[in-house]
């Protein structure tokens, strides 16, 4: 029977798959009842009916991996709460390694999972066959055991949690293709469908493969592509049983799961197929594509492979369907930038079982407290520009991420598709000199400088790669001689009006009531006192403030600017990236090597540290900031594009003569954690707070300034944090650190390395950790004993609470 199409509601999610059908769950029990859903075909449509329904609790990160065990969780509950069986089974998991590099791999991921407090242990190739009889062990070099994880049956989980939604009162309707988003301001006003229109205020898109078109209807982008993606179901084996674990060969590039005493083969080949260029077929709905035993081959050999009997067993069914994928092969979170109440759940790049629990709940509380109440960066929307929503760039790009969940998970890894995309002015000429870049928000940015020049890549491995000798080097130049680093792919603002003060005096949690010239490093914080941001604020003038902030951070801050911004407020904010090159020249010569290509007083008296003064700099007016984020004298100049060339040979001759070194972001990375600065999106997070981070030094308490997470601060001053962000020197000088290193105290876990590098001035591994903070540690700034788990191994560390690195700051003030 055809139900009535609503005129009205507070909350409109599309799309009736597990996603979709697991936020307007999440939504009923967060108490909203004015809900529709809305679903084009009928509900398990689209991706979620052929999904493979594997839920591996431990990735990458503590955010993804807190969302999937949620998930884990619901689906062991969600049938005696609703009825609705979910097929869900705790059966564990097995990972195994074919090479020394990838039992690192394993092992590295065993010490994260002690991290986020999930179940996993290493065992041998031996105990591996013993949980996996069919399985062929041989040359294996080990395994990771999970046994919390399991597998679920997609369609029978939607079933479930569309039923648990409509008990809540969600009103779903199928058949109801939604045709167009209205807006009004930038506002969230309506949908159209092709039964009728819904006013409403929200829009939750969980459109699946399909998200970027509905996206589009909004002007919003959401860039993800689909990917043919395949499996094939056997008939029974001998040995394989209900309760087999889940079995991952990542060399092999495939995973086994049990079905009907048979077994699932599928996988991750390197270079996928994209599908749906010219769009997706109306009607695709409970759709399969073409069997493509050509693409399906190298993976079938594999699986032989490992499990010898696959030889001989009958294929009862081939599943190629297509799947959706993003840039980064992270799925897509949150609010949309460009538009008020208009929501995105998508792209969920083969984990969509896995995560749609945890995802659903997320979303579902980002709607309605208006703000995530986890750290979800790592899948926030806001992480892209609008470059890369391009349609022949995700064509592309997901060709590659597609292969990416099973290749190694090497150290600085980068994605090689689709570049490149935003180069600087310099780009050619650096790349003459021998750089290697890397990529960030589509910028090619230099990585280092090799001495070998010419196609300069890196050899990727859990030691000493490739770039080492040389980014010793670069960082020498920049402690003992000049370094010049290419930092164009800054995110810049200008704030102007009259009003611009009050409003960052309500955004930043330093004072950036300054004179002219002026520049304050400052947080912007969340209700809560946690890091939205971490920037510099420069005053240009009584209305106009310049704003310099990470060049993954462009789109967020902008969007967290505006949306804070009062709507009569004469404050207008411009993103003038592209309008400057920057170049940062750093080091104990950098006065020397500018003061040879520049008129203006550089000394302290004229230009002290905090201070931007605009300098000429062979007939072109350049912006010149003392600020550093290496920890030595120097300065960041800001130049005109069409300038930048002209100002870099000048630099380049006048350092000639004292020791000038170009350095890219290894080096910066080095530098900054041996002086221990913090990095928003790995120290600084949107639940780590100013004084957990070790930063409290940049919020002002001034009496008449109400500034956002002034009170949640006022209430956490007297009290000790519970964390703190302290850096570590590893004792031993051999191992490197590389980031997400398991930190323990007494033999205890108690946190987690977010940041690490090889210190070349301290000859050793340092690296900056969000730890536990003991009662009897108290606020002794002396060095504590720790240990840090790097590949297994466990390395004794010192903790520091102020860097040994020039602790009083005089070598910046030189």
């Amino acid at each position: 029977m055809s139900v009535e199409l609503p005129s009205q509601a507070e909350m409109v999610v599309i799309g009736g798959g597990i996603v979709g059908c697991s936020v307007a769950y999440h939504l009923a029990k967060l108490g909203r009842r004015d809900i529709v859903l809305l679903e084009q075909g009928r509900l398990g449509g689209g991706t979620t009916w052929h999904a493979a329904g594997l839920v591996g609790r431990l990735r990458a990160n503590r955010a993804l991996t807190e969302l999937i065990r949620y998930s884990a969780e619901l689906y062991e509950t969600l049938e005696e709460e609703t009825g609705q069986a979910t097929g869900w089974k705790r059966c564990g998991s097995i990972a195994v390694a074919r090479t020394a590099d990838r039992m690192t791999a394993l092992r590295r991921s065993a010490s994260a999972a002690r991290a986020f407090g999930v179940e996993a242990e290493v065992i041998g190739p031996d105990e591996a066959g013993r949980l996996w009889p069919a399985m062929c062990a041989d040359g294996l070099e080990g395994a990771l055991w999970t046994p919390g994880d399991g597998k679920a049956n997609p369609s029978d989980v939607t079933r479930a949690l569309a039923k648990g939604a409509r008990a809540g009162g969600v009103s779903i309707l199928e058949g109801v293709k939604v045709i167009g988003i209205e807006t009004l301001d930038s506002v969230v006003a309506g949908v159209a469908t092709d039964r009728g229109k819904i006013r409403c205020e929200t829009v939750i898109n969980c459109a699946g493969q399909w998200a970027r078109q509905v996206g589009a209807m909004a002007g919003v982008a959401a860039p993800l592509h689909s990917c043919e993606h395949m499996y094939v179901v056997t008939r029974r084996i001998e040995g394989v049983t209900p309760d087999l674990p889940v079995l991952r060969d990542y060399d092999g590039m495939i995973y086994f799961k049990e079905e009907v005493g048979g077994l699932v083969v599928g996988g991750f080949e390197p270079q996928a197929k994209p599908w749906g260029m010219e769009g997706i077929p109306d009607g695709f709905e409970f759709t399969l594509l073409p069997d493509d035993w050509d693409r399906f081959e190298i993976l079938m050999r594999n699986a032989v492979e490992r499990v010898p009997a696959l030889e001989s067993v009958e294929v009862r069914r081939f599943v190629n369907g297509p799947e959706s994928f993003t840039p980064d092969a992270h799925f897509i979170l949150g609010e949309a930038p460009e538009v008020k109440g208009f929501f995105v759940g998508a792209g969920f790049n083969s984990m969509g079982i896995a995560s749609a629990g945890g995802a659903g709940k997320a979303l579902a509380e980002w709607v309605v407290d208006g703000a995530p109440t986890l750290d979800l960066w790592p899948m926030d929307i806001r992480r892209f520009s609008a470059a890369q929503n391009g349609a022949a760039f995700l064509r592309e790009r997901v060709s590659e991420v597609l292969g990416v969940h099973y290749m190694m998970p090497w150290p600085n890894r980068e994605l090689t598709s689709a570049r490149p995309l935003r180069r600087s002015a310099l780009h050619d000429r650096l790349q003459a000199k021998g750089a290697c870049f890397g990529v960030r928000m589509g910028w090619e940015r230099p990585l280092w400088y090799s001495s070998v020049g010419g196609d300069a890549r890196p050899d990727y491995s859990y030691g000493r790669q490739n770039w080492f000798a040389d980014v010793a080097e670069e960082c020498k130049a920049v402690r003992e001689g000049v370094g010049l680093f290419d930092q164009s792919s800054f995110a810049k603002f200008t704030l102007q009006g009259r009003h611009g003060e009050a409003v960052l005096q309500t955004l930043c949690a330093n004072d950036v009531a300054v004179p002219p010239g002026r520049i304050v490093y400052t947080p912007m914080l969340n209700e809560q006192g946690g890091y939205e941001s971490d920037l510099t604020v420069t005053r240009v003038s009584a209305e106009e403030y310049f704003i310099v902030t990470g060049a993954a951070q462009a789109v967020r801050d902008r969007d967290w600017i505006v949306r804070h911004t009062p709507p009569d407020a004469d404050a207008y904010l411009t993103d003038v990236t592209s309008a400057f090159a920057v170049l940062g020249l750093m080091g104990p010569r950098a006065r020397d090597t500018l003061s040879a290509i520049t008129d203006a007083p550089l000394d302290n008296l004229f230009f002290p540290v905090g201070t931007m003064r605009e300098i000429d700099i062979v007939h072109i007016a350049v912006r010149a900031m003392r600020v550093t984020y290496v920890g030595e004298l120097g300065w960041e100049l800001y130049m005109p594009v069409e300038s930048a060339l002209t100002v870099y040979a000048a630099i380049e001759a006048a350092g000639a003569e004292r020791g000038l070194r170009d350095a890219g972001y290894y080096a910066m990375e080095s530098l900054r954690l041996e002086k221990g600065y913090r990095s928003w999106g790995y120290e600084l997070a949107p639940d780590v707070t100013p004084y957990e981070a070790g930063l409290a030094f940049a919020v002002r308490f001034d009496e008449d300034r109400l500034f956002n997470g002034r009170e949640a601060l006022l209430r956490q001053a007297d009290e000790r944090p519970r964390r703190r962000v302290l850096q570590f020197l590893v004792d031993d000088p051999g191992p490197v650190l590389y980031g997400h290193e398991l930190i323990l105290r007494d033999g205890a876990p108690i946190g987690q390395i977010r940041s690490g590098a090889y210190g070349f001035t301290f000859g050793r591994s340092v690296g900056l950790g969000l730890v536990d903070v003991r009662e009897e540690d108290g606020d002794a700034a002396d060095p504590q004993p720790y240990q840090i788990d790097i590949g297994g191994t466990l390395y004794d560390a010192k903790a520091y609470r102020v860097t040994p690195y020039d602790p009083e700051g005089e070598r910046i003030r030189a």
